[in-house]
This record gives C-alpha cells, sequence and structure tokens, in this order.
C-alpha cells in the first residue's frame, strides 16, 4: 500500500520498455509512487504540470526535445523541482551540459534497484543522486573544461570556515547532505546552510563545480591549510 506522503515520481524516456522497467522497479517501495511519464521532453512538460511530482527521471536524448532542454525548462519554471538525469553514459559531454542546465544528479540506467530507490528518496529531499564512482566520472569530465585554479580560488578557500571545509571536502567526496550531516553529527538544515556557504564563498553554481574546483586546488597545493 502507498504511503500518503510518499514521494511523487515522473519518469521521461523515450523507450517504453524503459519507463515501464523503472516503474516496476519503484513500485516496490511503498514511500514512492510514478504518477505520470512521458516519452520526451516536449511531453514532458503537461505531466509535470498535470502531476506536480517531486522527482523527475530524466532521460538525456530524446525526440522533438531532449532531457537537457527540458530540465533547463523546468527549473526554469521550478527551481525546486529535483531532476534526476538518466545516463548510459555514451554521450559524457551530454552530462556535463545536462549538470549545466541545473540536474540535481545523475543515474545509470542500469542502476541496482535498492539504489534506484534509495537516490529518488534523496533527491525528494534535496540530496545528492551520485554514486562515489558516478560523482568521480562527472568531476573528472567537467574538469577537463575548467580554467585552471587561480589565486582568487585560493583566497576563496581560505575564506572558509573549519566546518565549511569539512562539508567542502564531503561534497568533492561526492556525499549526499544527509550523509555528510550523519559523518558530522549535524543537522540536514544545518549541512544545507553550510553547502550554501560554500558554494557562495567559492563563487561556484553547483556541487560538481565545487568539487572540480577543490580538485585543482589540491593539485596545485593551494588547499593546503
Amino acid at each position: 500500500m502507498t504511503s500518503p506522503d510518499a514521494v511523487r515520481v515522473v519518469i521521461v524516456d523515450d523507450d517504453a520498455y524503459v519507463r515501464a522497467g523503472l516503474t516496476l522497479l519503484l513500485g516496490t517501495d511503498p514511500g514512492i509512487v510514478v504518477v505520470g511519464e512521458a516519452a520526451d521532453g516536449l511531453s514532458a512538460a503537461a505531466a509535470i504540470e498535470t502531476t506536480d511530482p517531486d522527482v523527475v527521471l530524466m532521460d538525456i536524448r530524446m525526440p522533438r526535445c531532449d532531457g537537457i532542454a527540458a530540465t533547463r525548462r523546468e527549473l526554469d519554471r521550478d527551481p525546486d523541482l529535483a531532476i534526476i538525469i538518466l545516463t548510459t553514459f555514451d554521450a559524457d559531454d551530454l552530462v556535463v551540459q545536462a549538470l549545466q542546465a541545473g540536474a540535481r544528479g545523475f543515474l545509470l540506467k542500469d542502476t541496482p534497484p535498492d539504489e534506484l530507490v534509495r537516490a529518488v528518496h534523496a533527491a525528494a529531499r534535496g540530496g545528492s543522486t551520485l554514486t562515489p564512482s558516478v560523482w568521480q566520472r562527472i568531476v573528472h569530465l567537467a574538469a577537463g573544461g575548467a580554467r585552471p585554479a587561480s589565486t582568487a580560488d585560493a583566497s576563496a578557500l581560505s575564506a572558509l570556515t573549519r566546518r565549511e571545509r569539512e562539508v567542502a571536502a564531503a561534497v568533492a567526496r561526492g556525499m549526499s547532505n544527509a550523509d555528510i550531516a550523519a559523518e558530522l553529527f549535524l543537522s540536514l538544515a544545518t549541512v544545507k546552510t553550510h553547502v550554501g556557504r560554500v558554494l557562495q564563498k567559492l563563487g561556484v553554481d553547483n556541487r560538481v563545480q565545487a568539487a572540480v574546483l577543490l580538485k585543482d586546488l589540491a593539485g596545485s597545493g593551494s588547499a593546503e591549510r
């Protein structure tokens, strides 16, 4: 029986078998309910507007309107919507573009059912939906086009408090807000506040950009205390 406060999910993928499979897998958790689906980014707009989901699972390559354009459009409309990109990593540049469009996380299409369920719940709570291996892959891809760390970047890092440095290091490892809260014995709200301050002080827009910058600074020795 589905819980009355279950996470509401919309699945957007041009493969009907993928949509059916994801619906079946997510349906095993009473805390998740699939409220809609769409076969491309264009029809996703109507599905999302009529069902008001908490989380959207979005494929990248689709006809009429791809997942990147759809992600950008939906987050312009509702910045709090959690969009998770579905990928096979056969188009790495598109994955980075989706991140730049504001996607909250990424899942491989062959993600095990238990990880898929955890990822959806994490996204609904505002956390990360990246496993460490996927996170490192994306950070590596993003770093390929990143500018070198500068003196200004190092100065921004030095402006972080000790606790913010601890949170930043955890973000760089791909940890979710919930995992950071557990590791550092903080409340989830406190972690969210620290993450926001870290991003602001480092002058970046999202967690991957922060991880790339921290990686560059560590490589140059600027991150040493």
